[in-house]
């Protein structure tokens, strides 16, 4: 596989995941868990949890769109681990009784974080193989 196809298909896996994440796990249909999750933050108003869900939803989406863009992926990234971490926080704190695997959640998206950093290199142009190792693969 080339490196230029490698590099997009990671940074659509990165997207996906924003898109579904976004899209059909916050504005259609929806996922009960998140719903709840967000119902137990502290002071909100019921009534304004589906516009928090949807706003939340839209940014999602509009994140796996900047991450295709490839322009200031650090920035991206940075904003990704801070989502990321943001989200984490606030379910297990507020929701933790809807999350039945937490630990797993925090597995996963630890993977996710490395996936996020590796496209930001790569769309930056660090190469995250130095060329050494690659020689010793190729030549074993």
């Amino acid at each position: 596989m080339s490196d230029t196809w490698s590099r997009r298909l990671a940074a659509v896996a990165v997207a996906l995941m924003w898109w579904y994440e976004g899209f059909w796990c916050k504005i259609f249909p929806g996922r009960a868990d998140q719903r709840a999750i967000v119902e137990g933050v502290p002071l909100l108003p019921a009534g304004a949890v589906t516009p928090l869900l949807v706003a939340i939803g839209l940014a999602e989406v509009a994140l796996g769109v900047w991450v295709l863009t490839r322009r200031r992926p650090y920035a991206a990234a940075a904003v990704q681990t801070a989502l990321v971490a943001g989200f984490n926080t606030g379910g297990l704190l507020f929701g933790a009784e809807h999350i039945p695997e937490p630990g797993r959640l925090v597995v996963q998206d630890v993977a996710l974080l490395a996936l996020i950093w590796l496209v930001a290199g790569r769309s930056a142009g660090v190469d995250p193989v130095p060329a050494a190792a690659r020689e010793a693969v190729a030549s074993a």
